[in-house]
């Protein structure tokens, strides 16, 4: 039978009102809402094949089961302010696919069991110091955060949302986390994000995962967990420029602002000091654009996966047909977090694989 959530999914991710659905499709905004709701079961195979082509979704995927849809209260948005309905709607419809691609990979994959801590009684500093010591990682500097998340359990995918806006998000499902990057934003502020979302995980699983309070905890949990303040004041113990900082910044691979912020906040830096050089930093343009980049970090578990099924013949063509998926919503998941060599990161999921990688 045809699965009216389904549609709903599929017009979500594109970003479509349905007046805009209805017109590329050749039908009525009435038809549209009747079929969407429920009130018309059988569309038609005409309309389905109309509506599928308007949205460049197989028109298999309007006939299995429901997609898991994420509760938006379960869901940890960083710009709920910026974050247009329509774009918060894409991007969790973009969770609903991933849980999907997930489901089929662990069916066939052992995966790493989530090794996360219940720390929504401690405070944010606290909780990332718990969190390293679990780890065993102590004040060391994390060199490939990516890496380490994938290997405590936690399913990272990345958004193919070519703005700003949602920055990033993450939520429990199952009891396995799961977090979505932006990749469209700079290394470091998306290795921060990514933290950030660790600090959701691991202080808000059982409350609340939006508001200003609650923002606040998860960027002094990503501040305290990427930057340890011991191993902060030990190499840096003072700062005389914006150009020291830049050169200290790469230890822990975090943003020219992020680390100016750490070193006033353990006391290297007077607030005069602070504000000085966060006006420099504005004027100089690095915010927008980070000075000295690092390299983008590319996730490990993804690469040994495709790689596998690509060894079997199973290109991202296979997976999306067995899904009933566009092979670009696999794409869109998957692809800005293989990074380093863009060509080579392809051809791991590509529709013809040519050579190994």
């Amino acid at each position: 039978m045809f699965n009216p959530t389904r549609l709903s999914t599929a017009r979500k991710r594109r970003q479509l009102t349905k007046k805009h659905l209805a017109e590329s499709a050749g039908i009525s905004q009435l038809t549209l809402t009747r079929i969407e709701s429920g009130q018309t079961t059988d569309p038609g195979e005409d309309t389905v094949s109309a509506l599928a082509k308007a949205l460049s979704y197989p028109v298999s995927f309007f006939y299995r089961e429901d997609c898991e849809e994420l509760p938006v209260e379960a869901v940890s948005f960083r710009s709920l302010s910026s974050l247009t309905a329509r774009q918060r709607d894409a991007a969790l419809s973009a969770g609903a696919i991933a849980h999907l691609l997930d489901d089929w990979i662990t069916e066939r994959f052992n995966l790493p069991e989530p090794d996360l801590l219940d720390l929504r009684d401690e405070d944010p500093e606290t909780a990332a110091i718990a969190l390293r010591r679990h780890w065993g990682i102590g004040s060391k500097p994390i060199s490939h955060l990516l890496k380490l998340l994938e290997a405590k359990g936690i399913r990272v995918f990345s958004l193919a949302e070519s703005n700003k806006n949602v920055d990033a998000f993450s939520c429990w499902r199952n009891g396995v986390p799961y977090v979505f990057l932006n990749t469209f934003k700079s290394a470091e502020r998306s290795r921060f994000d990514a933290a950030h979302e660790l600090g959701h995980l691991v202080l808000h699983l059982h409350g609340g995962t939006s508001g200003r309070e609650v923002e606040r905890d998860a960027d002094k949990f990503a501040s305290a967990f990427l930057i340890p303040r011991d191993d902060f004041i030990a190499n840096v113990p003072m700062v005389h420029s914006l150009q020291h900082l830049m050169a200290s910044k790469h230890r822990w691979g975090v943003s020219l602002a992020a680390i100016t912020r750490t070193a006033y906040d353990v006391g290297s830096l007077s607030e005069w000091h602070y504000r000085e050089l966060c006006k420099q930093i504005s004027y100089r343009g690095f915010r927008k654009n980070e000075p000295e980049p690092m390299k983008r970090e590319e996730s490990v578990l993804w690469k040994k996966v495709f790689g596998q099924l690509w060894k079997e013949r199973l290109t991202k063509d296979h997976i999306a047909a067995e899904l009933g998926i566009p092979v670009d919503e696999i794409s869109a998941l998957i692809d800005g977090i293989l990074g380093g060599d863009q060509e080579k990161a392809k051809a791991i999921i590509s529709r013809s694989p040519l050579k190994a990688v």
